[in-house]
């Protein structure tokens, strides 16, 4: 792979940008150098964005929503920037990758960038490199970074740890969905939005906003932010502004409390990547890697306690730092 013309990527175009997040996206050993190499460059380029997370059911019309929301931005003025992280396939690994299809409009758009990528083994319903890819696209300009997820489950814990504002789509029809509803959910979501407000569900969704209301009025919130709980037709682009005005007044008022959340974001991310690296060189140590193995099979064989494994395999790490 040639080496990024960061110049370009800097100016916002668009051959660079997408250059630049394969790069980051790749695993090979060469291109990971060159990776950190870039996103050291990028970073004084970065963090200009409002980085907004988006989760939800299969179904309730994420793309939909993204793209209506994304050419009201536009309209605005702003560049906007969706990373969509596709499922993909437990046999082989693959992914369809059809945001861009289904964002047909949007990607036509100059002003906007659409990247879909494939979620591969990574848990949380975004990609292994997603945190990496923001910091590459803020340094292309883009004004907004909208990040999709696969879904709801372990995902809003994972979209949370990376954008300034988490917004969660929920489908008209509170009755059941809100009983199975994870509590966290309600306790992470900056914003909780009913989509498909149109039509003969319109009724049905200003009954599941008052219903969220109520659920969210249960629950102690930390911060600067009570989650609120709005309506919208992604179809038919109705209150789209009200939800723009609403993320306007989340911005003002955390002008203190965003930045400090990036962060704890970054130490986060920090700590992840340090335990990540720390175990992939210990695999490359032969002798290490036969115990680990070793008491790995004892433990699935049920012979010794995943516990007093793991002290096994930590007990030669500290007999060489005190010799």
């Amino acid at each position: 792979m040639q080496k990024i013309n960061t110049a370009a990527l800097f100016k916002g175009e668009r051959r660079a940008l997408a250059k630049a997040i394969t790069m980051v996206e790749s695993t090979k050993a060469e291109h990971r150098v060159l990776a950190t190499q870039l996103l050291n460059q990028c970073l004084p380029h970065s963090g200009h964005s409002l980085r907004i997370g988006i989760s939800g059911v299969p179904g309730v019309g994420k793309s939909t929503f993204i793209e209506t929301f994304g050419l009201f931005l536009i309209g605005l003025g702003k560049k906007v920037g969706v990373l969509a992280v596709d499922p993909s396939s437990p046999l082989h690994g693959g992914s369809i990758l059809g945001d861009k299809t289904r964002m047909e409009r949007l990607s036509r758009e100059e002003r906007a960038f659409i990247r879909p990528s494939p979620a591969g083994r990574s848990l949380g319903g975004v990609a292994n490199r997603t945190r990496e890819t923001i910091l590459v696209a803020e340094s292309a300009g883009f004004d907004i970074i909208l990040v999709e997820t696969v879904g709801v489950g372990q995902s809003e814990y994972e979209v949370q740890s990376m954008t300034d504002l988490f917004l969660v789509l929920m489908q008209p029809g509170a009755g059941d969905e809100l009983q199975g509803i994870k509590k966290g959910i309600l306790e992470l979501a900056d914003f909780i939005v009913v989509n498909k407000a149109d039509g003969e569900a319109a009724r049905l969704a200003k009954q599941s906003e008052i219903h969220y209301k109520n659920a969210i009025n249960f629950l102690n919130h930390q911060g600067f932010w009570k989650p609120e709980v709005l309506s919208i037709s992604s179809l038919e682009s109705k209150r789209i502004e009200n939800l723009w005005a609403r993320i306007q007044a989340y911005c003002d008022s955390g002008l203190e409390a965003i930045p400090a959340r990036r962060t704890h974001q970054a130490s986060m991310w920090f700590e992840r990547l340090l335990s990540e690296g720390v175990t992939d060189l210990l695999r490359t140590d032969s002798n290490w890697l036969r115990n680990y193995e070793s008491v790995k099979k004892a433990v699935s064989e049920g012979s010794i306690a995943a516990p007093q494994a793991a002290s096994d395999c930590i007990k030669p790490l500290k007999d060489a730092m005190n010799n």
